[in-house]
């Protein structure tokens, strides 16, 4: 998964965009030091034009240079007048995000590039909230950024006298008042957890076996190269944790990527469960068992299997853009029991408005032990109760920028007949969505984090779904 260098001559310092999740590029390419202490500066400057004296939290993964990458960023943000808490050892996105909340910090860095390549790393900045930045935040960073030069924030050496936090046990508090830990002690087997060498490792194996779950660990050390890829919970990344559920017969495998905000799942029986279909389990599960009359957010590309939840249970569903910075409003309001988006992000009431991968499995594990029924056999019973079946895709096409400059414009169209559907419904939220009379739909709507452009359809059967997807990509590239 080595990528070619993109030299230009002319390019001599690294752009800073903060796109759905922050800001990332190829290590020593896109991401470099210079890089890191201009973003940084940015962010201080952000931060005081709004706060006397603040307190940020600093963090990072496991990746190649984070611990590196992390004591410059800390030190820029000293030496421009902020207080500076770092973390004693690599902790979840997540994590940092409750000890923000927790400790009323005014916003926190964490070094990361999150499920990406292991040739990625990346900065997520997050204000006093909690979640990830909003556009209007990120844009004024950038702004300030680009105005800054690399003779302002000359290099340095890297300090390492920090006052240190440990945010681990305030956080696994927080999860104990929303995890049914009696429950899931009742579980009659045990689980198997992935952390793919990410900073997962020594978060979700270690609360579960607090509470007497019985549970394996697998690539809890460090590898930056993540065994040649990335840390990424999806069905090709998880074989070893297969094998692992197969062999110890566990009622399931549970995974979480490089920074365990995101989350995978694995069936007994081995069977991979895409995040859309988890979303919708756990937001039934809630309303089941927590007594709720709240609805649930979902982005513009996450399953419609959540909008038959809400209505089997009399609730409502708030549809956003891309980017889990939009669900904190909802979750603020107290609107909803769940906010999700299918690329394996999950968060729920009265928790942090950032993804927490960690939760996503204990949630997943508890349901499992309350319901004594496989991933398998609840979701089709759930696909009877709401009277049909939902099968959504996704695919990332890697187009050359002078075609995605020009699908830009396309994508601005009012189409009335999409490869011989008639169109029922254009949603311009994010992209361009397109409903058909069946109730299928087809998204396309480029990364803010890649260089891709994504595809998303969902139908009643895997076939329609795809076959809808290969007509977005001939429409794409024709």
């Amino acid at each position: 998964m080595v990528r070619e260098p993109r030299y230009n001559a002319f390019v001599s310092r690294q752009e800073i965009h903060f796109g759905t999740s922050g800001w990332r590029g190829i290590i020593a390419e896109d991401f470099t030091f210079a890089g890191v202490r201009r973003a940084s500066a940015a962010i201080a400057q952000h931060v005081l034009a709004h706060t006397k004296s603040p307190t940020l939290i600093v963090g990072y993964d496991t990746r190649f240079f984070s611990v590196e990458f992390a004591r410059t960023a800390a030190g820029i943000l000293r030496s421009h007048g902020c207080n500076v808490l770092y973390c004693q050892s690599a902790t979840p996105t997540p994590t940092i995000a409750h000890a923000i909340i927790h400790n009323k910090f005014d916003g926190g860095i964490n070094i990361t590039a999150s499920h990406n390549p292991f040739d990625y790393n990346g900065i997520k900045f997050s204000g006093p909230e909690g979640g990830p930045a909003l556009p209007e935040v990120t844009k004024d960073i950038e702004k300030r950024a680009a105005a800054l030069k690399d003779d302002e924030n000359p290099p340095h050496e890297i300090e390492d006298d920090f006052e240190k936090i440990d945010p681990r046990a305030p956080y696994f508090a927080q999860l104990e008042k929303l995890i049914r830990f009696d429950v899931l002690k009742k579980a009659k087997g045990s689980f198997v957890c992935d952390a793919l060498h990410g900073c997962g490792a020594g978060w979700l194996d270690r609360i579960l076996a607090d509470h007497g779950i019985a549970v394996a660990e697998l690539r809890a050390n460090r590898d930056v190269l993540f065994d040649g890829g990335a840390p990424d919970p999806s069905e090709e990344n998880l074989g070893q944790l297969k094998k692992a559920v197969l062999e110890k017969k566990a009622l399931a495998g549970l995974a979480t990527d490089g920074d365990a905000d995101r989350f995978g799942i694995l069936d007994r029986d081995g069977t991979f469960f895409q995040p859309n279909h988890i979303l919708a389990l756990v937001f039934d599960y809630l309303l089941e068992t927590r007594g709720y009359k709240l609805g649930a957010s979902r982005s513009v590309a996450t399953t419609h299997l959540i909008d038959a939840v809400a209505r089997l249970h009399k609730v409502q569903v708030y549809e956003t853009p891309v980017g889990f910075k939009y669900v904190g409003p909802y979750l603020r309001a107290d609107e909803i029991a769940l906010g999700g988006e299918e690329s394996a992000g999950m968060t729920i009431r009265g928790h942090v408005p950032e993804k927490d991968g960690i939760l996503a499995c204990l949630l997943v594990a508890e349901m499992i032990a309350a319901r004594e029924a496989s991933v398998g056999d609840q979701l089709r019973d759930l696909f009877r109760r709401v009277g049909g079946e939902y099968w959504p895709i996704r695919e990332n096409l890697h187009l050359a920028e002078d075609v995605r400059a020009r699908l830009a414009k396309r994508l601005l169209g009012d189409p009335k007949e999409f490869a011989g559907r008639r169109v029922t419904k254009i949603d311009r939220t994010d992209g361009l969505q397109m409903a058909f009379d069946d109730g299928a739909w087809v998204l396309m709507r480029p990364s803010g984090t890649e260089p891709v452009v994504r595809i998303y359809s969902e139908s009643s059967t895997i076939a329609e779904s795809q076959k809808i997807a290969d007509d977005a990509r001939k429409w794409i590239t024709n």
